[in-house]
C-alpha cells in the first residue's frame, strides 16, 4: 500500500500541472452569467470569436499564455456566479449527418431531427478510420455521400495530435502517420473537397494544411534550408518521404515536394485522385498575402483559408497562382460536345475561353527574352503598359499648394479588378496589319505616334507609366489609344497586331472577386450604406474588428494583383538563357496582351479621374503610384477636398469614397513638408504615405 508521503507527492504533482478548465458547457454558462459576448471575450484574450466558440463547444482547448488567462477569468466568474445560482445550458444533440460539431445558441433546447438514420459502426480499415468529431459522446455514422460528397468543406488544417480542423468549426480525427496514409485518408474518409465553379469545369481537389508539428510527425523536416528563393524550396528526390510517396504508387508534379505539393494518381473514370498539401512552416502562406495567418492556431487558419476557398477558390499555391487558376476554373477551356458524325460525346472548345493550347504573342507584346523575339530578331520596340510611377516636378508647385499643411493619399480599391469589368480582350492569336484604321472596339497592340499631344505638366501623361510625354511612335494597347481619341486627338496607327476572336474573358473572374471583396469588407463592418464620414471611420478600425477576416481581405487583394501579374510570368532561375522557353509559356493563360489591357485600362481610369478632379476642384496631384494618388490638403481628411454637390452627394467623375472596386479609401496622411522633401529627392510620396512601404505589388507572379 502506498504511504501517505507518496500519495501527497502524487497529488502535488497533479496540482503543479497546467490549469484545469471547467467543462465546455460550464465555460459558456459562466460567460453568459457575466453578460459577456463571445466577441468581447475574444477581444480581451487577443483571439478570435471562432476560437472562443471552439473552446465552449469542446472542439479545441486554449494554449499558453491564453490558457492561464482564460482559467483566471473563469475562476473569477465561478466565484461570482456559482453553478447553484444558475442552470447550466444543455445543448441539443447534434444531427446525425456529420456536418461539424455545431452547437446551437443557448436559447435553443429543442432536439433537432437527424438528417439521416444512424447505422451500426463497421470495423475501420488498417490505414485509416472514418472521420469523426472530437466532441465526447458523438456517435459515428456513415455520411450521406450521394447528397453531400464534400460535406466537410474544401480543406482541413492538421495539427500534431491528429486533429484536422475544417470550416465552420468542425474537427476530424486523422490517424495518418505517413504522407501516403494522409493522402489515402483524405480521399477515402475525410469527405473534403469543393464543387466545380463552372458546369464544364472540375471539382477542386481537397487541401490539407500541415502545421510544423504535423509535418514533423509525418516525417517531414520542420523547415527547408539551403535555397536562396522560397519558390525553389523542395525535398530532394532521395528524401524518405518522397520515396514513400513513390513506393505507394503516388506521383508528384514537376514542382516536386515543396511548400505546396500536389500528390496524385491518374483519374479513374470521373473520379479524380489528387490531394494538395501546404506546409505552414515552409512558408506556404506568404506573410504579405496572408498577414498573421501562419501564427494563428489551426482552427483559425482553417477559418481564414475556408472563407477564402468558399468565396474565391480553394488555394492552389500562392495567391498569384490561385488568381490565375480561378480564371480557368470559371472559364474552362473545354466542354462535352456531340460529334455529328458518330453521335458520340467528345471534348470540344468552350466558347469564351482561351482554349487548351497556348498561343504566341505578337513580338511587341512579348518580353525581350521570349523565343518569338529572339528567334525573329525583333527590334521594333515593346508595349510599355504599366501602372503609374509618377512624381510632379517640385518646381510646378504653387505657393498656395506649398503652404497647405497636409498631404493626403487616396487609394483606389482593387483598381485592376475594376479595370477587368466588362473588358473585351483577344481570345485568338494575333494578326498583323499595316496602316489600319483605329477601332476602339478591337483589342490589340497599335504602333502610333502620340508625342504631339499636349499635357498639363502638373498631370502625368496618360500614355506612359512614368507620366513623361512620349517622344515618338510607340506601341500601345487599345485602351490607351482610345483615350487619346477621347481627349479629342486624331490617331493614325502605323501598324497593329489585332485579334479577330474577342470576348469578355475576365467577366466571371471580376464578378466573383468583387463579391468576395465587398462581402469580406462587410464582415469587417465596412458596408455600402455608410456615409463617407462613417466609411472613413470604419476603414480606420476594420483590421482590428476580426484579424482573421482582415487576412482574408488581404489575400483577396493579393489574388487580384497576383493573378494579373501571372499573365506575363517571367523566367526564373540563374540557369535560364535568353531565347529559351520556360514553363509558364506552356499555359494558355500566358497572355501578356490581356495583362496589358487590364493595366492600360486601369491607368486610363486613373488619369480620367485626375483630369476630372482638376475640372471639379482645381486640384492637381503631387504623385501617383499605381492605384494611390497624393493630394495637398487643408486638413487630414479627404472630405475637405473631394468634390461634393450642394446636396452633399459626391460629384460624378472624380474620386469617390466607398467600399467597392474602383472607389477610393484613405491611404495615409503626412505633413506637406514631408511630401515636398521626398519630391525634392526624386522619391515618390505615394510609396511612403502610409508611413511605410506601399503595398502596390504591380507584377506579383512575374
Amino acid at each position: 500500500m502506498a504511504s501517505e508521503e507518496e500519495l501527497f507527492a502524487s497529488v502535488d504533482a497533479l496540482l503543479e500541472e497546467g490549469p484545469q478548465l471547467p467543462l465546455p458547457a460550464e465555460r459558456a454558462r459562466l460567460r453568459e452569467a457575466a453578460g459577456i459576448t463571445q466577441a468581447r471575450l475574444a477581444q480581451a484574450l487577443k483571439s478570435t470569436t471562432q476560437t472562443v466558440k471552439n473552446w465552449e463547444n469542446g472542439r479545441s482547448e486554449p494554449k499558453p499564455p491564453r490558457l492561464e488567462a482564460y482559467q483566471r477569468l473563469l475562476s473569477g466568474w465561478a466565484a461570482k456566479y456559482p453553478a447553484g445560482g444558475a442552470s447550466v445550458v444543455v445543448p441539443a444533440p447534434a444531427p446525425a449527418t456529420f456536418s461539424g460539431p455545431a452547437v446551437p445558441e443557448p436559447e435553443t433546447v429543442t432536439p433537432q431531427a437527424p438528417a439521416v438514420e444512424a447505422v451500426p459502426e463497421r470495423p475501420a480499415p488498417p490505414l485509416a478510420r472514418p472521420a469523426t468529431s472530437r466532441r465526447p459522446g458523438r456517435k459515428r455514422v456513415v455520411p450521406n455521400i450521394a447528397a453531400a460528397p464534400y460535406q466537410h468543406g474544401p480543406l482541413a488544417v492538421l495539427d500534431g495530435d491528429g486533429s484536422a480542423y475544417g470550416v465552420d468549426g468542425i474537427v476530424l480525427d486523422c490517424p495518418a502517420t505517413t504522407i501516403p496514409e494522409l493522402v489515402e485518408w483524405t480521399l477515402r474518409e475525410s469527405r473534403l473537397g469543393a464543387a466545380k465553379l463552372n458546369r464544364y469545369g472540375k471539382d477542386s481537389d481537397p487541401l490539407i494544411v500541415l502545421t510544423a508539428e504535423a509535418a514533423v510527425k509525418l516525417g517531414l523536416p520542420e523547415r527547408l534550408e539551403g535555397h536562396e528563393q522560397r519558390r525553389s524550396l523542395r525535398l530532394p528526390e532521395d528524401h524518405p518521404v518522397v520515396k514513400q510517396v513513390v513506393k505507394a504508387r503516388w506521383q508528384l508534379t514537376q514542382r516536386g515536394f515543396g511548400p505546396w505539393a500536389r500528390i496524385y494518381r491518374k483519374a479513374q473514370g470521373r473520379e479524380r485522385q489528387c490531394v494538395q498539401l501546404a506546409i505552414l512552416s515552409w512558408d506556404a502562406l506568404d506573410e504579405r498575402s496572408w498577414p498573421g495567418v501562419s501564427e494563428m492556431e489551426p482552427a483559425d487558419v482553417a477559418r481564414v483559408l475556408g472563407v477564402y476557398a468558399q468565396r474565391v477558390i480553394t488555394p492552389r499555391g500562392s495567391t498569384a497562382v490561385s488568381g490565375l487558376e480561378l480564371m480557368t476554373a470559371l472559364r474552362p477551356p473545354t466542354k462535352a460536345v456531340q460529334d455529328p458524325g458518330t453521335g458520340n460525346w467528345v471534348s470540344g472548345h468552350n466558347a469564351g475561353s482561351l482554349g487548351t493550347e497556348p498561343v504566341d504573342p505578337a513580338p511587341p507584346e512579348a518580353t525581350a527574352e521570349h523565343p518569338v523575339v529572339v528567334g525573329s530578331g525583333w527590334t521594333g520596340g515593346f508595349l510599355d503598359e504599366e501602372a503609374y510611377q509618377w512624381v510632379r516636378d517640385v518646381d510646378q508647385l504653387t505657393g498656395e499648394e506649398a503652404t497647405l499643411p497636409w498631404a493626403v493619399g487616396l487609394d483606389l480599391n482593387t483598381a485592376f479588378l475594376a479595370a477587368a469589368a466588362r473588358l473585351t480582350v483577344g481570345l485568338s492569336a494575333p494578326d498583323h496589319f499595316h496602316a489600319p484604321a483605329f477601332n476602339p472596339k478591337i483589342p490589340g497592340s497599335w504602333l502610333v505616334d502620340l508625342s504631339h499631344i499636349e499635357v498639363d505638366p502638373r498631370l502625368p501623361s496618360p500614355f506612359t507609366p512614368t507620366g513623361v510625354r512620349p517622344t515618338g511612335p510607340a506601341w500601345y494597347q487599345t485602351h490607351t489609344v482610345a483615350y487619346a481619341q477621347e481627349l479629342g486627338y486624331n490617331v493614325q496607327p502605323i501598324e497593329a497586331y489585332l485579334r479577330r476572336e474577342t470576348g469578355a474573358y475576365l467577366d466571371p473572374w471580376h464578378d466573383r472577386l468583387k463579391t468576395a471583396y465587398v462581402d469580406t469588407l462587410a464582415d469587417l463592418g465596412v458596408t455600402r450604406d455608410l456615409s463617407d464620414a462613417e466609411f472613413l471611420a470604419a476603414m480606420e478600425r476594420h483590421k482590428q474588428v476580426d484579424p482573421a477576416m482582415a487576412a482574408v481581405l488581404a489575400a483577396i487583394k493579393a489574388t487580384v494583383k497576383g493573378g494579373v501579374g501571372k499573365l506575363r510570368e517571367r523566367p526564373q532561375g540563374k540557369a535560364y538563357k535568353q531565347g529559351e522557353t520556360w514553363p509558364a509559356l506552356a499555359r494558355p493563360t500566358w497572355r501578356p496582351d490581356i495583362r496589358a489591357a487590364v493595366i492600360s485600362k486601369a491607368r486610363v481610369n486613373m488619369h480620367r479621374k485626375l483630369n476630372n478632379m482638376v475640372k471639379l476642384t482645381g486640384l492637381y496631384p503631387l504623385a501617383v503610384l499605381s492605384d494611390c494618388v497624393v493630394y495637398p490638403s487643408p486638413s487630414q481628411s479627404p472630405l475637405d477636398f473631394l468634390p461634393y454637390a450642394e446636396s452633399g452627394k459626391p460629384q460624378p467623375g472624380g474620386f469617390r469614397l466607398g467600399p467597392t472596386p474602383g472607389l477610393a479609401k484613405l491611404e495615409g496622411v503626412q505633413p506637406m513638408a514631408w511630401a515636398v522633401d521626398l519630391m525634392e529627392q526624386g522619391l515618390n510620396p505615394a510609396r511612403h504615405i502610409k508611413g511605410g512601404g506601399h503595398d502596390a505589388v504591380l507584377d506579383e507572379g512575374e
